[in-house]
């Protein structure tokens, strides 16, 4: 099969090497603003998979629906695990390659071969009583989320009864933070820092390197504290369902833990907000009728925060769209691609109440997001208590006009500027099935936050502000 692309010359899509292809840089200006059309002049150039370069190291990009869910589902066809690369075990990734540390962090979601198995059943077993409904853990977290939902919007308030804000920075990047810690079972608000050092890694400032030395030792910390005195937290049933997990691995889980499913979930409620205020009639109504997981479902369809998860390799040679995938070759799939693909898209009825589940946004397979259910609780809890606690919520821009921060796996708001009014009604305590004065206990002592440097950060916020 015969293709003309690039420089017009005719090559052989079937036999052509990835090394071969020179593929161009996928991380550019454009992508940064309008990463759609990137994918489709792949799409038109080169199919359903197309070869890119990733900061110097070429790799597959799966756009297709259908292909993308061909990798997600065989695991064994697609394995993940860095021993699996190619090009890494011959020496040809560079050892300054940017991505290189957040790949080699051999946690959940990057981890293959034997080990993975045990550790995913840990995950599932120790995550099991936060995402069952039935669980009183399960009825505490939403408490919890419930709570630091009204203490962000207090904050919000105190900035006046109608005003502007950043729900980015003011909710929806320290709300799932905050979940996160309780979550892990920091004692009391000591938390705080190490969320404040989550940030900056997250934000890959000049300060970044610096912090995840930080969060790593006091993640260390914490664990080795979880094997001394266990709790009712993850952190704790984690080493009871994995005894063997040394204090090294278990910071390595815990660091995904706080980083993936707050950055996600960050992003998530931000989309969702948007989805809601600039949205059409039925986005809207589905909220006013409750349905705020619907919502969110748009949401994701639309602009899923995790746009490219995390490299498989080809266990062989494999035809993959156009093309034929050698054994070793680095395949990532790209979620918000996939969601666009003509073939998947098409389908997707838009004028609807009820859209489409078979979104990409958790993945799908095997190795699905094992904390889908705790990230959408959290999502859901805190999107609907931002619009119980407000009035009158809308965009200060331009939907098209927002600043998008984006990297080789998440796409999300820098900010999410709004013009709001607070409820003049005081705020209702939501306990989820707990009395009010248990769903009190589960936030921090309030002198203590006060002086912690997340808070005082956001209390900066509202002083800057005015």
């Amino acid at each position: 099969m015969e293709s003309q692309w690039g420089d017009g010359g005719s090559v052989d899509l079937d036999d052509t090497r990835l090394e071969e292809l020179s593929p161009q840089p996928l991380l550019t200006r454009d992508y940064e603003t309008r990463p759609a059309l990137v994918y489709e002049r792949l799409r038109q150039q080169h199919g359903p998979v197309a070869p890119v370069d990733l900061l110097g190291v070429p790799a597959w990009l799966v756009l297709g629906y259908r292909e993308a869910l061909q990798v997600l589902q065989d695991n064994d066809g697609f394995p993940k695990g860095l021993e699996n690369w190619r090009a890494r075990s011959e020496g040809r990734v560079p050892a300054d390659w940017p991505l290189g540390p957040s790949l080699e962090v051999n946690h959940i979601l990057i981890q293959g071969g034997p080990g993975y198995r045990p550790l995913r059943t840990a995950w599932d077993v120790a995550l099991k009583p936060f995402q069952d409904p039935r669980h009183p853990q399960a009825k505490r977290l939403k408490a919890a989320v419930t709570a630091y939902a009204d203490e962000l919007i207090t904050l919000v308030g105190q900035g006046g009864k109608t005003g502007v804000a950043d729900l980015s920075a003011q909710f929806s990047r320290p709300l799932p933070l905050m979940v996160a810690s309780h979550l892990l079972g920091f004692p009391g608000s000591q938390g705080d820092d190490a969320l404040m050092d989550m940030w900056r890694v997250l934000d890959a400032g000049p300060d970044a390197e610096a912090a995840l030395e930080r969060l790593l030792a006091t993640l260390a910390e914490l664990a080795a504290t979880k094997l001394e005195k266990p709790g009712d937290d993850f952190p704790s049933y984690l080493l009871a369902a994995h005894p063997d997990l040394s204090l090294d691995h278990l910071a390595r889980e815990l660091f995904m833990l706080l980083g993936m499913t707050s950055d996600h979930v960050g992003i998530l409620i931000s989309n969702t907000v948007v989805e809601v205020i600039s949205g059409e009639g039925s986005v809207r109504a589905s909220l006013s009728a409750g349905m705020v997981r619907e919502a969110m479902n748009r949401s994701v369809m639309r602009k899923p925060p995790l746009v490219n998860f995390v490299p498989r390799f080809a266990a062989e040679d494999t035809r993959l769209g156009n093309y034929t995938i050698r054994a070793g070759d680095p395949v990532w799939v790209s979620s918000a691609a996939a969601h666009a693909d003509p073939l998947f898209a098409d389908h997707v009825a838009s004028g609807t109440t009820i859209s489409t589940r078979a979104h990409l946004s958790w993945g799908a397979g095997p190795r699905q997001c094992p904390a889908r259910e705790l990230a959408s609780t959290v999502a859901a809890a805190g999107v609907g208590r931002l619009f119980e606690r407000f009035d009158y919520l809308d965009l200060a821009l331009p939907a098209d006009q927002l600043p998008w921060r984006s990297s080789p796996f998440m796409r999300g708001l820098r900010s999410l500027p709004v013009r709001y009014e607070l409820s003049s009604a005081p705020a209702r305590p939501s306990a989820n099935g707990l009395a009010p004065e248990a769903a009190e206990e589960v936030l921090p002592d309030r002198s203590a936050r006060q002086r912690s440097s997340l808070w005082r950060y956001l209390t900066g916020l509202i002083r800057g502000g005015r």
